[in-house]
């Protein structure tokens, strides 16, 4: 079943969701990162960077939270296609200028379709797990940015964000 309108994708001609079909496809390695940011009071970042969070290591669970999202992000998103992800990695820096914690998500497949929501889930879920870790000292947190910054390989080529 085809789609109804090329920006579209998941429409089909009668106007219902639909699974694409990558099965005709080439598979070729394909990569996408993503961003996102938790805003806090310089008090929190301090407490985060410091490592005396009660219930942990925050930025280390929010990294693993991030990869194992990245791997589940079909089983959240309905028309997304389970992918044998290559690499996922989450990068979480501290950064005063906020205050707060710049998450930067990346996800490589060699396959028949795109990354880009495996990348978005990693550093949405890294930023909800920052959020979760530290809500008991700061419920003021804000989670912000999140977008996808870039991504390589398949049909539609290569995108890289140009506002920043």
């Amino acid at each position: 079943m085809g789609s109804s309108s090329p920006g579209l994708t998941h429409i089909a001609a009668d106007g219902q969701a639909d699974m694409v079909d990558v099965g005709s496809k080439a598979e070729t390695q394909r990569v996408a990162v993503a961003e996102g940011a938790v805003v806090m009071r310089r008090e929190t970042l301090d407490m985060i960077v410091a490592g005396n969070a009660k219930k942990g290591d925050v930025i280390g669970v929010a990294r693993i939270a991030g990869i194992m999202a990245a791997k589940k992000t079909h089983e959240l998103i309905p028309l997304c296609h389970p992918l044998l992800l290559d690499k996922v990695g989450v990068e979480i820096e501290p950064d005063a200028t906020l205050p707060g914690l710049r998450v930067t998500a990346t996800a490589r497949v060699t396959g028949r379709t795109g990354v880009e929501m495996e990348a978005l889930t990693a550093a949405s879920v890294a930023c909800l797990t920052i959020y979760d870790m530290a809500k008991a000292v700061d419920r003021e947190m804000e989670l912000t940015g999140i977008r996808l910054v870039e991504k390589t390989g398949g049909k539609s080529g290569d995108y890289r964000r140009t506002d920043g």
